[in-house]
């Protein structure tokens, strides 16, 4: 069981954002962001929004860095991985 990050990348609302996931479970990943403190609603469906002011602190929690491709490539492995076709499905009947 690993919590993941990946490199913070993503540009938005003025900052830049990592990805947090697990290749386990959706509660390992949800006891994590508890722990360290990260918002509900950072979650969506299927990892956390972080943004680069969090990424060491989290990495120093226990998050181990990981290239985009690779997190993508683990979460599906998983079986977590939420598509957009189910993103919006959820999105659509929430």
């Amino acid at each position: 069981m690993t919590v993941l990050i990946d490199t913070p990348l993503w540009p938005k609302h003025g900052t830049v954002w990592a990805h947090l996931v697990s290749d386990a479970s959706i509660a390992e990943l949800q006891a994590f962001a508890d722990r360290t403190g990260l918002p509900p609603r950072s979650f969506d469906l299927d990892h956390y929004d972080v943004p680069v002011e969090r990424y060491e602190e989290l990495v120093a929690a226990g998050a181990v860095p990981v290239e985009p491709r690779e997190l993508v490539r683990r979460l599906r492995a998983s079986g977590l991985r939420v598509t957009p076709r189910e993103r919006r499905e959820r999105r659509a009947s929430a």
